[in-house]
């Protein structure tokens, strides 16, 4: 039960802080159509985690990260998309106006795989506290955090994509949708700032 209940709150710890992730698979819940709709952006954002944390609980992606100008070439590439899409967010318009053109399923996925993929601060997180936390475990055990930390992570992304899609069932103003849109965006660039800070000083 140990084992469980470890992975089930390490995986909040970790999956709950508002970040691109959240807000991307958010976002797609309040502008499509249907909750339906907004799957494709919560399923890929669950695999790539998925797929991120049986990496760090079998040591694979440590062994990669090891590798200075690897892990170099993967901060910068994240800075620049943070960079990136906190623009497209803060231009983008309010998700219940008339006239949103809601995105398409393989510009979903698109995106969710970057957000989740190309965000170097997500990546060290799971990989550092995940992997390092199943080191205490194995056999079953190990088996049952790792079960535990996926089902968190799947629950999640289709709870926030379906509590988008209830939002917009209750018609918040517009204005509240553009609101959230400036916010989302200038924490998105504040993490990307805060990466630029740490990769000056890791340089100096």
């Amino acid at each position: 039960m140990e084992p469980i209940i470890h992975g089930i709150l390490l995986a909040f710890g970790l999956i709950l802080p508002l970040g691109v992730q959240n807000i991307f698979v958010f976002t797609q819940g309040v502008t499509q159509p249907t909750l339906l709709k907004a799957f494709p952006a919560a399923i890929t954002a669950a695999i790539c985690d998925t797929v991120l944390i049986v990496l760090a609980i079998l040591g694979l992606s440590l062994i990669v990260l090891q590798f200075k100008w690897l892990r170099l070439i993967l901060i910068v590439a994240g800075i620049l998309f943070l960079l990136y899409m906190g623009r497209v967010i803060w231009t983008s318009p309010a998700a219940n106006m008339e006239g949103t053109v809601a995105m398409p399923v393989k510009r979903q996925i698109l995106f969710a795989l970057s957000v989740s993929l190309l965000n170097p601060h997500a990546l060290l997180d799971t990989i550092g506290v995940i992997g390092t936390s199943a080191v205490k475990y194995s056999g079953q055990d190990r088996l049952l955090f790792t079960l535990a930390c996926i089902a968190i992570s799947w629950l999640w992304f289709f709870g926030i994509a379906t509590f988008g899609s209830l939002l917009k069932r209750i018609q918040i103003p517009s204005s509240t949708f553009i609101l959230f849109n400036k916010c989302s965006a200038v924490f998105i660039w504040g993490t990307a700032i805060y990466l630029l800070i740490g990769l000056w000083q890791g340089i100096k």
